[in-house]
């Protein structure tokens, strides 16, 4: 199955500037996928075969395709009608459209099928191997080689084949064969064959094999051929499912035994640097992946995904697979779980490769290409051969098999992606703010996933400004999509601040506004997420969230955020630590939360957090484990409850070695309690309220990459297990460290979650109004918009029902947000007044002629206002506004220059545009 290596020109791509205004969509004619990736995840039109594609190959802009079909329809929603294709058919590369070379392969008896197509050096010859006796009537027998100038089959090449013919190569004067026969011409050639690639007579090569051959590969000298198939032996040499033979005569030159006894060989393709494999198989121990061969046919590297690789397409420095991969758990990637049936990875490892594992080197690194289709007809295996074609400049990559689906939409046997034109838009990203201490925002977001462009990059926009306020980027796969932060030093204490993340690729399509998100930076240190995040946690989820389903991570540079499963019940309250933290619920029956990246864990770490229940069926409160939302097959590093309310934490080292507390030392008593595991040189040791409930010299763990996960996940053959592996009740503050706390550490996070912390109160304006000196009757209390000038007057008063101070608190500052509008000019270079209303005054009532008295001790002044629509916060006296806590008060905005403010009022549906004062209250 010689594949089209004369295509390695390199790609030229085009990088479109990205814009920085929000939501900008850049649609360019040439794509900006991230290198060395060569094609887009978009798929193009194409007609669609109504069964099976087992074979493609190309030839001057002609997708040549073959396998189990009786016609061809237009894409879904495309005009056309339905025409014949018997087995067989030729369509445009750039269009997707058939062409005008019809051929039928047909048989007297059974049903006939196409299995392999190659195309000769010269691109003037198609030569096609199946199950067939005839193509357009002339008789054949599974072998035939067809004019492709003419579209018409060779007459005079016609070797007897009297079996399936699943593989073919091509030199400039041979052809290879594979397949399931015993002899051609009569004459014993068990499984491969050569013959003249002009007439088709026989050549003398031998190479037997006791079982079928499915893959035939030349070498880049044209003096060895790579074999691949189900076989244990080639010439009465032992060597399974792999083989290499000397080009002439089929005398074996290197063996392989390291292909598992239940895998075959389906595949084998070349480029100048080596040759690659893909196998499949079934049973335990099976081999599904991908290997890459060095020109001296030596093993440099093995994918051990599981998932049943039908075709190895090496181009530009990338090895494209069609698979159903759905276990990559070997190369560090993604468990098992969902299928993956188009990857792409680079054909070597850059710089030195990984150390073996089982005695074998890990697969590279699969790249950000992830086109989605489905499992299809027939056997269901999906995608099974894919090929590159150019026209007009422009390289599609063509898929057929099984599928029915691709991108999620209807799509049968065939498809194509192409080189430029990419489309396709980043998902929006799930983002989130918080602060702990005065001076500092923490901004994160779970990356988004975008099918062709693993780097994206992100703009933060804060408080409504068009105007990014920081450009992050950061990388991410469908399967690996880690939390992303940036943190602004430019925030004050007492102030809020809201912000939005759009994701751009790069080509420049970007995503949509993410939600906004907002933060009140406190006044004072929040001690106790102060010193978790000092005490080095690189995980730390304190249950915050507003939305489902990304947990961020608030500690200082760990970036590992959280998946929940099954929606967990969010934002309950009262959270474990005093203030504002809130805790996330669990149904103790599936829902759980899972960390968003594979990592793994040293003999050194502590794991943390806080829980209340009062359940009697036990469960899992945190632990370490190898998949994500199915049940883990590896687990350890875990601490969870016994039905009775014990606690248990331990490690596995060949076996089970846990701490857990007393027999009447129970903790299902629906209140919060504080869990600590540590593991270090000195071993072991649980800790429950800030108290040492026991150690063990344990200093060593079971080594496996896996994910962290709170809530639940595999318990069994641990000692005491639960009813449940699902841990029913409330959870907050998870941190994970990558050393052993000590016992003074624990000590003092117990104590320190229940000092007293701020306290924020955001109240937003009941009423408001602007007068107008220019119309000095009239009322606009149900206008949208606020206005404030000095000459000639606009006033705006606003009106707020103020909370008394929390018991045992005062004021500790205050602050009045207002959003400036999107009409030009809308900032003013004056500066505004926040000044005491003492008169009376009604939205509905006031205007110029009737407006109250205002104060002439100002309460905050804001000097200028930039135009474009933003939030602005003025800082107000905390003295003043403390003398009018529970009451309704009113405050009015003036200025003395020419330049009018405008901004938005409570009538306003603007997002953060209600006016709004910011309360922060703490500890006397």
């Amino acid at each position: 199955m010689r594949r089209s290596r004369g295509l390695t020109v390199a790609l030229v791509l085009s990088l479109a500037g990205a814009g920085t205004g929000i939501g900008l969509v850049l649609m360019p004619q040439a794509s900006a996928i991230t290198a060395p990736v060569a094609f887009t995840a978009d798929n193009l039109p194409t007609w669609q075969p109504n069964g099976v594609v087992w074979a493609m190959a190309q030839a001057s802009g002609t997708v040549f395709a073959g396998g189990t079909f009786s016609a061809v329809s237009p894409p879904d929603g495309a005009a056309g009608a339905e025409q014949e294709a018997v087995n067989f058919v030729a369509l445009d590369a750039a269009t997707g459209n058939p062409t005008s070379c019809k051929l039928a392969f047909t048989i007297g008896d059974g049903t006939a099928t196409v299995r392999t197509l190659v195309v000769s050096k010269d691109k003037k010859t198609l030569y096609a191997g199946g199950y067939f006796g005839a193509v357009n009537g002339t008789p054949v027998s599974s072998l035939a080689a067809v004019d492709i100038e003419t579209c018409t089959p060779k007459a005079a090449f016609h070797p007897g084949v009297p079996a399936t013919v699943r593989a073919l190569a091509v030199t400039d004067d041979t052809l290879y064969v594979g397949g399931d026969f015993a002899a051609v011409d009569g004459q014993t050639r068990e499984r491969f064959a050569a013959v003249d690639a002009s007439s088709g007579a026989l050549k003398p090569f031998v190479a037997n094999a006791d079982e079928p051959g499915r893959a035939v590969e030349v070498s880049n000298d044209g003096k060895n051929v790579l074999l691949g198939g189900d076989f244990f032996s080639v010439n009465g040499t032992n060597s399974h499912a792999l083989a290499v033979v000397n080009a002439t005569t089929g005398a074996v030159t290197k063996t392989y035994t390291n292909i598992p006894s239940n895998s075959v060989v389906k595949d084998i393709s070349a480029d100048a640097t080596g040759y690659y494999t893909g196998s499949e198989g079934s049973g335990g121990g099976v081999f599904d992946g991908r290997i890459g061969l060095g020109t001296d046919f030596k093993e440099k590297w093995r994918d051990r995904c599981l998932g049943a690789t039908q075709y190895v397409l090496p181009y530009d420095g990338v090895l494209y697979s069609s698979s159903h991969a759905h276990d990559c758990s070997t190369e560090l990637e993604y468990p098992d779980g969902k299928r993956h049936f188009l990857l792409a990875q680079p054909t070597d490892h850059t710089g030195a490769a990984p150390a073996p594992v089982d005695g074998f080197v890990r697969g590279p690194r699969k790249l950000g290409w992830f086109p989605t289709a489905n499992d299809g007809i027939g056997e269901g295996i999906g995608p099974r051969v894919m090929s590159v074609a150019e026209k007009n400049d422009v390289k599609y990559m063509w898929v057929g098999g099984e599928f029915t689906l691709i991108n999620g939409k209807p799509q049968k046997a065939l498809t194509r992606f192409a080189s430029t034109g990419d489309v396709g838009a980043p998902t929006t990203p799930v983002v989130s703010a918080a602060s702990v201490k005065p001076g500092e925002a923490q901004v994160r977001w779970r990356t988004s996933y975008d099918a062709d462009d693993s780097k994206l990059t992100y703009r933060i926009y804060r408080n409504g400004s068009a105007t990014p306020a920081a450009t992050v980027s950061a990388e991410s796969l469908e399967f690996e999509r880690p939390q992303a932060s940036w943190v602004d030093t430019t925030v004050k204490a007492g102030q809020s601040y809201s912000y939005r993340v759009t994701a751009t690729d790069g080509a420049g399509n970007t995503s949509a506004l993410s939600a906004n998100v907002s933060v009140t930076v406190p006044t004072a240190v929040q001690s106790y997420p102060n010193q978790v995040r000092a005490d080095g946690a690189d995980l730390y989820w304190r249950y915050d969230d507003t939305v489902s389903p990304y947990v961020a991570d608030s500690s200082v540079g760990g970036n590992t955020g959280g998946v929940q499963l099954n929606a967990p019940a969010l934002r309950q309250t009262p959270g474990a630590v005093s203030g504002t933290s809130t805790a996330m619920g669990f149904n103790g029956t599936s829902q759980q939360v899972y960390s968003d990246h594979r990592q793994t864990v040293g003999n050194a770490f502590t794991i943390e957090t806080w829980f209340k229940t009062g359940s009697t069926r036990g469960g899992k409160l945190i632990g370490f484990g190898n998949n994500t939302d199915r049940n883990s097959g590896s687990y350890d590093r875990q601490i969870y409850m016994t039905n009775t309310g014990r606690l248990v934490f331990g490690v596995y080292n060949g076996s089970t070695r846990t701490v857990s507390t007393g027999l009447l030392d129970t903790y299902n008593d629906n209140k919060w309690h504080h869990v600590v595991g540590t593991q270090g040189p000195g071993g072991i040791t649980l800790y429950v309220d800030g108290q040492n409930k026991g150690s063990l010299n344990a200093t060593s763990n079971m080594t496996y990459a896996g994910y962290w996960h709170v809530g639940g996940d595999n318990l069994a053959n641990w000692p005491t297990r639960p009813t449940s592996n699902f841990f029913a009740g409330q959870i907050d503050e998870t941190a994970v460290y990558p050393s052993a706390l000590t016992e003074a550490q624990v000590k003092n996070h117990f104590t320190l979650a229940k000092a007293p912390t701020d306290t924020v109160s955001k109240v937003n304006a009941t009423e408001d109004t602007y007068i107008n000196q220019g119309a000095p009757s009239t009322a606009y209390g149900t206008s949208s918009s606020l206005a404030v000038r000095g000459t000639s007057a606009y006033e705006t008063y606003l009106r707020f029902d103020l909370p008394a101070a929390p018991a045992g608190q005062v004021l500790k500052s205050a602050a009045l947000q207002v959003k400036t509008t999107t009409q030009t000019g809308a900032g003013t270079a004056d500066t505004v007044s926040v000044v005491p209303v003492t008169g009376t005054w009604s939205g509905a009532g006031t205007t110029f002629n009737t407006k109250p008295t205002l104060g002439t001790t100002p309460l905050g002044t804001i000097a200028g206002v930039p135009d474009g629509s933003a939030v602005q916060s003025v800082e107000l006296n905390t003295a003043a506004v403390s003398a009018v806590l529970g009451t309704s008060y009113s405050m009015g905005l003036t200025s003395t220059g020419t330049d009018p403010l405008w901004i938005w009022s409570s009538e306003s549906t603007a997002a953060d545009g209600i006016p709004q004062l910011v309360l922060t209250f703490g500890a006397k």
